[in-house]
């Protein structure tokens, strides 16, 4: 499973969620304004910006600029396990 962390009116973080859906690939987003855990569990993994994509508890480094970047078979390997 593909997780999102986000937060309100982020950009980057609606173009993640966009590609991820024109691609089908199904996901859970976690605001990290909303979830104060889920904002420290960033921090302590080093990250300080969002989007930050988790596939599986594994990281997808990137964000959005990540994905957009992926070639095809790329994306189907990483992303959608294929």
């Amino acid at each position: 499973m593909i997780t999102v962390y986000t937060k309100t009116q982020c950009p980057y973080c609606d173009m993640a969620k966009a590609l991820l859906e024109s691609r089908g690939v199904e996901y859970t987003t976690i605001n990290v304004e909303e979830q104060p855990e889920a904002r420290e569990f960033l921090v302590d993994n080093g990250h300080r910006s969002v989007p930050q994509i988790y596939k599986n508890n594994q990281h997808i480094p990137g964000g959005y600029q990540g994905l957009a970047g992926m070639s095809e078979e790329e994306f189907n390997t990483k992303i959608k396990g294929l």
